[in-house]
């Protein structure tokens, strides 16, 4: 099955927080979505990896994605080496997405910038015919997207693109708020995080109204671009 996106992220929730109603309107396109986590997100302070793996799946389903997969990398601790690098090659070889969507370029949680970086890499590299894969038996071509772009996290990083996700924000909350164990309840009794007060839920959707007051629209989502987004006319630029 080949993939028009692939979304990566370091953490399970990381893509929905991100760029989750930009997914949710793609797919309702009729674009084919993937979702790669390269943790189970089993540091986090609420919930376990087994909790949050049950979760993602929830939320890959109202998203309506094609596929979600785990690469069980350490969290907290994986690097972004040769081995790591290796299995994320695989994956986009085997998928070929022409577009990948990765964690912040920088951010509050150390694993988001590793993870933007390892995913860039890995996107490069697997366009190299020298480097050879073999996936579930099978030797692979080499495979690049087309572009890799990366969604903003905690940091109010300036974007570089603002899609408009008006009327997919509603969609996004779902499958973000899938991920119960990491979000305030009543008479909780988890400790309280940075992403569990009320306050952050609340930012999801003012950010998102923020940037779509930017280009004139009810709500969008940012992200940056690696290199320069080619057009053939002014035009088609909104």
């Amino acid at each position: 099955m080949k993939l028009d996106i692939l979304a990566i992220g370091a953490h399970p929730d990381d893509v929905e927080l991100g760029c989750g109603a930009t997914l949710a309107k793609e797919i309702n396109n009729g674009k084919k979505v993937g979702i790669l986590d390269l943790t189970r997100g089993e540091l986090g302070t609420r919930g376990s990896a087994e909790i949050r793996d049950k979760e993602a799946g929830r939320a890959a389903k109202i998203l309506g994605a094609s596929v979600r997969l785990n690469l069980e990398f350490a969290d907290g601790f994986f690097v972004n080496n040769a081995a790591s690098q290796l299995e994320v090659i695989k994956i986009l070889r085997k998928y070929q997405p022409d577009i990948v969507l990765c964690n912040a370029i920088d951010d509050r949680h150390i694993d988001h910038a590793k993870g933007s970086r390892l995913a860039s890499d890995a996107c490069f590299l697997s366009g190299l015919a020298k480097i050879e894969t073999i996936f579930e038996g099978n030797h692979q071509k080499a495979w690049r997207p087309k572009q890799v772009y990366h969604y903003i996290q905690w940091k109010n990083i300036e974007p570089d693109v603002v899609v408009d996700v008006s009327g997919f924000i509603e969609k996004k909350l779902e499958a973000v708020f899938a991920y119960a164990s990491q979000f305030h309840r009543e008479n909780a009794v988890e400790p309280e995080t940075p992403i569990s007060s009320t306050n952050f839920r609340d930012s999801i959707t003012y950010r998102a109204q923020d940037l779509g007051r930017l280009i004139g629209v009810a709500h969008g989502e940012g992200f940056t671009a690696e290199r320069y987004v080619a057009v053939d006319s002014l035009f088609k630029l909104q």
